[in-house]
């Protein structure tokens, strides 16, 4: 009926290797090296990152309010109408 699936072609000079699903380990050294990592990394990066965050929180909360205040009308144009 033909090859098989995954044998269609001859490679020569490449070599291949491969491991058994049941000899993996999905999360090696996860909990005891990862997190850990993970922390170092975010204790060293975050100066350069929360400042600007801040900075740019800051100014939107402030051009927001400016701009609503602006939307506003003056009562002191509607004193005299009645």
């Amino acid at each position: 009926m033909g090859r098989q699936f995954g044998k269609l072609t001859r490679v020569r000079h490449v070599i291949t290797y491969s491991l058994s699903p049941f000899e993996q380990r999905a999360f090696p050294h996860y909990f005891s090296k990862g997190v850990p990592n993970m922390l170092r990394r975010i204790q060293a990066s975050v100066l350069r990152v929360v400042p600007p965050f801040v900075a740019f929180y800051l100014l939107y909360t402030w051009g927001t309010e400016e701009f609503e205040k602006s939307r506003r009308k003056n009562p002191a144009t509607y004193e005299n109408n009645q």
